[in-house]
């Protein structure tokens, strides 16, 4: 069946089975790469997209059910990687492997615009489900706060996991 799409703001058309995750539509008929599987039970997070500005899992999210509504991945997120998410991402230098970053920062950058400002709490809340291998939650936050302006981001850098991630970082750049 034909279905429709509005994504990153562009409109596309695609035939595919009413039941198929927008995960595989983006990946594999519309070559969207960003978006990663995981799971495939909506437990991870790397699959996270915006849905009418919603962080959802996409492969849990059939194509059928989004209609008309804009979807946003990780490549609609900034055209250039200016988003705020994506330049306090590599300021703060998240990433270790990477692979969970898109649905990280999708899920960060929807937090965001319901809550410019948010708590460790509210970070914490918005993030459950989002799971991170490489342990960098404390990176994510500190990230997430920078990209909020928010002004509690510099005390921080005194949490003893992430003065001993710096510390380490900077032995390794010797």
């Amino acid at each position: 069946m034909a279905y429709k799409l509005n994504i990153n703001g562009h409109t596309t058309t695609v035939d595919v089975p009413a039941d198929m995750p927008l995960l595989w539509v983006l990946r594999d008929v519309l070559s969207m790469k960003g978006t990663k599987f995981g799971c495939g039970i909506g437990q991870c997070g790397a699959c996270t997209v915006h849905l009418r500005g919603r962080a959802v899992r996409s492969c849990q999210t059939m194509v059928s059910v989004v209609g008309d509504s804009p979807i946003t991945t990780i490549e609609g997120l900034s055209a250039d990687g200016t988003h705020p998410v994506q330049v306090a991402w590599q300021d703060v230098d998240v990433p270790q492997c990477g692979y969970c970053q898109a649905g990280q920062m999708m899920s960060a950058s929807a937090l965001l615009a319901r809550t410019p400002n948010p708590t460790d709490q509210e970070i914490d809340a918005a993030m459950t489900g989002n799971i991170c291998r490489c342990g960098t939650y404390m990176r994510i936050r500190e990230a997430i706060h920078k990209a909020a302006g928010h002004a509690s981001a510099s005390a921080r850098h005194s949490h003893p996991l992430h003065v001993a991630a710096n510390h380490q970082k900077s032995k390794e750049a010797l």
